[in-house]
């Protein structure tokens, strides 16, 4: 399971660079893809051993008054998620009372906490300032410079010193979590599930703090539920902060093979569904759209249309999705939902032969070239799947500069026509015929 690292600070120290500059160019499946907006404080970063979710937090201000509660109880909700703490400050000014306030914060914490002095762009300046630092009582202080990228290799190398160690062996088991915003209905779901199988082989606690995984029998197999639902903390403030409540639904994601996302019927699609599926999607998992409480429609043959219509315009980023309408309090449908998962389950893990595949981009060619750019036309000379989890296509062609994303999304649409590869996402991959990436 990826480690969790967080960054802190007052306001205007540099954490939105400097998590700009750990994260780099990340290429997403649902970059730039219309109907997913979302405040980028989450991203992985990736190094030579691995990878580690890195969160972003608001900076703390005294001075914000009532407002700065929320930012404050957000980093403190940050903190509690994450395995290392880099507390950044600025290394061109003196401490502050705001930094303290976020020092005190820290020193009641047991995590690894690591100070990144910033905006230090050379030895000089290093030698001279490093030191005051110290005077927060932190045994890791770092220079670094986020505008100049400097000090960013020992930075990750101290954040990941003992990422490896004791790291947790995962079963070989269909695993699926249950995600969403509060009250949609999970918990309910997981329950009607579970007493739905009556085979509850074990309840054990969650690797994810406050998630808990449940093992259960379906058809004479066994799987895993990953509940997310608990936070450690109640209370209107926590609750009311949604979008750091998803720290918990990342992790659950990381460790899943399928992400069922639930949609609360009485409420409709707002913002956080999509935000919430969209993460799901940038982790490469399975995916079931599930909107439960389908007990409270009045009407179902008319509104499940008017449903299904806004599904397609909320989730154009996922049409793949099938979508099981339930309700977990009556059980309604609930037989519906296993059948979907575990056909998405093995959709993310298919192999397609190399000459079937072949087959179906020369006649997707032959039936629309692509379009033609400055003289010049796309030509496409071998394909082949390279990954699983989600499946992976490569194309060897002349020049990828000439693909066009429209052209992109055809030849995904004719591969999906020919391979049932319904509930995953694919990744298309372009290479030139000479090597070049």
């Amino acid at each position: 399971m990826k480690k969790t690292v967080c960054l802190i600070g007052r306001p205007n120290v540099g954490k939105s660079t400097i998590f700009n500059r750990l994260i780099g160019e990340k290429k997403s499946i649902i970059l730039d893809t219309p109907g997913v907006t979302r405040d980028r404080i989450y991203g992985t970063v990736n190094y030579d051993k691995g990878s580690f979710l890195l969160i972003d937090t608001g900076g703390i201000d005294i001075g914000l008054g009532d407002f700065n509660k929320d930012i404050k109880v957000q980093a403190e909700i940050a903190i509690n998620e994450s395995d290392v703490v880099v507390f950044v400050v600025d290394g061109r000014e003196e401490l502050t009372q705001n930094d303290y306030i976020v020092r005190d914060m820290l020193i009641k914490t047991d995590k690894k906490v690591i100070v990144a002095v910033n905006k230090l762009d050379n030895p000089k300046m290093q030698e001279e300032m490093i030191y005051a630092y110290y005077e927060l009582g932190f045994e890791h202080v770092m220079p670094i410079s986020a505008t100049h990228n400097v000090g960013f290799s020992d930075l990750i190398e101290e954040i990941t010193r003992d990422f490896n160690d004791n790291e947790e062996v995962e079963e070989d088991i269909l695993k699926f979590c249950i995600i969403g915003r509060p009250n949609v209905g999970k918990s309910s779901l997981i329950n009607a599930l579970v007493n739905e199988n009556r085979a509850i082989v074990s309840n054990i606690a969650g690797t994810t703090r406050d998630a808990v995984d449940t093992r259960f029998t379906y058809d004479k197999k066994d799987y895993i539920v990953i509940d997310t639902a608990g936070m450690r903390k109640k209370g209107k403030i926590y609750e009311s902060i949604e979008k750091y409540s998803l720290i918990r639904s990342l992790k659950a994601i990381e460790r899943s093979d399928v992400c069922v996302i639930v949609i609360n019927a009485e409420d409709g699609i707002i913002e956080h569904d999509k935000h919430i599926a969209s993460y799901a999607i940038e982790a490469g998992k399975a995916v079931v759209l599930v909107v439960n409480k389908w007990d409270t429609v009045d009407d179902v043959d008319s509104k499940i249309k008017i449903w299904k219509k806004d599904i397609a315009n909320n989730f154009q980023f996922m049409p793949y999705a099938k979508v099981v309408f339930l309700s977990a309090l009556t059980k309604k449908r609930i037989h519906t939902l296993m059948p979907e998962i575990i056909s998405a389950y093995e959709n993310n893990r298919k192999e397609i032969k190399t000459s079937l595949l072949n087959n179906v981009i020369i006649d997707a060619n032959q039936l629309h070239e692509a379009p033609s750019y400055k003289g010049k036309r796309l030509k496409i000379y071998f394909t082949s799947q390279t990954g699983t989890k989600p499946p992976k296509f490569t194309f060897r062609v002349n020049d990828k500069g000439l693909v066009h994303f429209s052209y992109e999304r055809y030849l995904e649409n004719k591969i999906r026509e020919a391979f049932d590869l319904t509930g995953t996402p694919i990744i298309l991959q372009f290479k030139n015929r000479n090597g070049e990436e």
